[in-house]
């Protein structure tokens, strides 16, 4: 299996989180987004938290600049 990885910084939030995260399977990956989720964002370790956060995933290595997140205008 190859590298994979979820970005904070795909995902606005008051906090302007920009930790990413990435490993080489998906368990390990999956345990530390949950980790991250409840201890900084305050979620709850659910199986709906762990079915969004496993549906994030990407393949390969975060990139070094954030993604630009497109909003909707007012």
């Amino acid at each position: 299996m190859s590298r994979q990885y979820i970005d904070c910084r795909e995902f606005p939030s008051a906090m302007n989180c920009s930790v990413a995260l990435s490993a080489d399977n998906d368990k390990e990956l999956l345990e530390a987004a949950v980790q991250h989720a409840v201890a900084v964002h305050g979620h709850t370790d659910s199986p709906e938290l762990r079915r969004q956060l496993s549906s994030m995933f990407k393949q390969g290595t975060p990139p070094l600049q954030a993604a630009q997140v497109r909003t909707a205008s007012a």
